[in-house]
């Protein structure tokens, strides 16, 4: 669907409440193949679109930040005559979901922060981020998807399913160079939004690995503590991709969350 100025491809499954679910660096809404048809199944109108720059959706050369990705979303709830959804984002997908907090927050019933954190970056992985993209717009996915793999799984994961980790794997070295680079500033550039966790009164949920690298319990704690009406779970034996490595738990942590706030 034509979405402001480029071509987003999404999935839209089921009928009934939406759920819009906001993918992670450097992914797509393949990712969410596990929780499609057991939210459709649930009764649940599941929206899972890929953000400028990655999967099947354009990827120009410039123009990412927070803002431009939540308002894509925010433009394809429109296009798709949805007021509200529960929104669930994953890693970078979170950082998409707090901007809509702040920035739309009529358009979120409720919020799951899935493998995530709050905190800007530092000074130091602010420049690392600089640097990883200017080398993904000069050598390509390869160098990136080098480091973020060594991130996303947990031991046990990445010895029993190797097919997992290759599809995953792929699906980063996919990606075009445009839409890592411009995810990696993306990143570099967000908010702090530690201190507005406790301004963010929708009903919400925390779901994280026990074993992420990417984003560690503690940093799962500081939402769980700071957010209102914060329900959380942590998932043993899962990494950063928990909704993958455990997906039997965490789809029905996540649809009894929406159960509980549906009615």
């Amino acid at each position: 669907m034509q979405i402001n100025d480029i071509n987003l491809a999404f999935d839209d499954l089921g009928s009934g409440p939406a759920v819009l679910l906001i993918h992670g660096f450097p992914l797509n809404r393949q990712m969410w193949q596990p929780q499609l048809k057991p939210l459709a199944d649930a009764g649940y109108r599941v929206i899972a679109p890929d953000l400028r720059g990655f999967g099947a959706s354009d990827a120009p050369a410039t123009g990412y930040s927070m803002d431009r990705f939540a308002d894509d979303l925010v433009s394809l709830l429109d296009a798709l005559d949805i007021e509200q959804a529960v929104v669930g984002g994953m890693s970078m997908g979170g950082y998409i979901l707090m901007n809509l907090l702040e920035r739309h927050p009529d358009r979120v019933r409720a919020a799951a922060f899935i493998a995530t954190r709050s905190n800007a970056d530092d000074e130091a992985t602010r420049l690392r981020r600089s640097e990883m993209a200017a080398q993904a717009e000069r050598l390509g996915a390869n160098p990136i998807t080098k480091i973020f793999a060594e991130l996303l799984f947990a031991d046990a994961t990445s010895v029993s399913r190797p097919e997992l980790i290759a599809q995953v794997t792929a699906w980063m070295r996919g990606t075009c160079p445009h839409g890592l680079a411009g995810g990696l500033l993306a990143m570099r550039d967000r908010k702090e939004y530690t201190p507005l966790l406790a301004s963010f009164r929708k009903p919400s949920l925390v779901i994280a690995g026990a074993e992420d690298r990417a984003a560690p319990l503690e940093v799962a704690r500081v939402l769980i503590d700071a957010l209102p009406s914060c329900r959380s779970r942590i998932i043993e034996k899962a990494g950063h991709m928990v909704n993958m490595e455990q997906p039997e738990i965490f789809n029905k942590t996540l649809i009894e969350f929406i159960n509980s706030i549906a009615g």
